[in-house]
């Protein structure tokens, strides 16, 4: 679950270690694992006793009966393409029944209870955050945008002189010329013959066909616009995916590219028109302490060209 999260953008990106080439849903996932251990110990050492233990319990169960009832009712509708009135009708029995249980663990909240209710509240909050962070940050990006005809018009009045070879930019944003390149010529004052621009996104399936995970589009003249999808239970691998270039008619070496990522520094926008100031400072936080970029796509350590920037979200 914690890659899936991941892979939807609810939680900041965390080291997984696959240990089976057989089996995919074997991994390891050792910050979740550390936590996991905190809690177990910290709860055994908080309660003391057994009877407080169970109040926790009955409250976590009943609430994941009842959450999973209302589930019920959207797979059904959404789905398995029932009509309303029966989705309703077997979906409402088992809410009934799921309600009537958590009602009577109510009564327990007081006696230990409410420790379910806070580490959810917790955990909630975590992805809140990150996912609202992770959008501020992409349309921050999309407002300062510039076009592609635009950006190359500049590139030629400004005579910047080209490099052979291919450079690959990842990007978040999914139209206009991505922010990291424009940073880059701005700062480098050159630019490859061959430019493609990279989103990779993630889709709300859990696998993608191979027919599907790669789509290429020539927007200018040796300028590509590249979209990778992986589902949410797969890991992407970027040089992998872009091996297949070639078959869809850009002229991309594998092994005569350079990637180009972005690392945003992000800050409070001082005018009060953007996130709450606590928001900002804990996903500047879980920003810095996520597994970078290169190795969350598998980027080649050696081919790699990190440029700053500083992003007022």
């Amino acid at each position: 679950m914690t890659r899936q999260a991941i892979q939807l953008g609810w939680l900041p990106r965390v080291r997984i270690a696959q240990t089976s080439a057989e089996g995919y849903g074997q991994i390891y996932v050792g910050t979740i694992n550390w936590l996991l251990m905190i809690a177990t110990v910290s709860l055994t050492l908080f309660f003391g006793k057994s009877d407080n233990l169970a109040a926790a319990y009955g409250i976590a169960v009943s609430l994941t009966m009842l959450m999973t009832s209302a589930l019920l009712f959207i797979a059904m509708r959404e789905i398995w393409g029932w009509n309303r009135f029966a989705s309703g009708a077997i979906a409402g029995a088992f809410l009934c029944i799921d309600t009537s249980f958590f009602v009577a663990n109510l009564t327990k909240i007081a006696d230990g209870g409410y420790v379910p209710l806070l580490l959810a509240s917790l955990i909630y909050g975590i992805m809140w955050i990150w996912h609202s962070g992770s959008t501020a940050v992409v349309q921050t990006l999309t407002e300062r945008g510039v076009s592609v005809k635009e950006f190359l018009g500049s590139v030629v009045s400004r005579k910047i002189p080209r490099v052979s070879g291919t450079a690959v930019f990842l990007t978040r944003t999914l139209s206009e010329t991505p922010p990291v390149m424009v940073w880059h010529v701005l700062h480098n004052r050159a630019l490859h013959e061959l430019l493609v621009v990279l989103t990779v996104v993630s889709e709300s399936v859990p696998w993608i066909e191979n027919s599907k995970r790669l789509s290429l589009v020539e927007i200018e003249p040796n300028f590509w616009r590249a979209t990778a999808r992986y589902g949410f239970m797969e890991r992407p691998n970027i040089p992998e995916v872009l091996g297949h270039a070639f078959e869809q008619g850009c002229p991309l070496q594998i092994d005569d590219v350079v990637y180009y990522i972005g690392h945003e520094t992000v800050l409070g926008r001082e005018d009060g028109k953007g996130l709450p100031h606590w928001v900002t400072v804990v996903f500047a936080w879980m920003e810095r302490n996520s597994v970078h970029v290169t190795d969350f796509f598998r980027l080649p350590g050696d081919g790699v060209v990190e440029i700053g920037r500083q992003i007022a979200i």
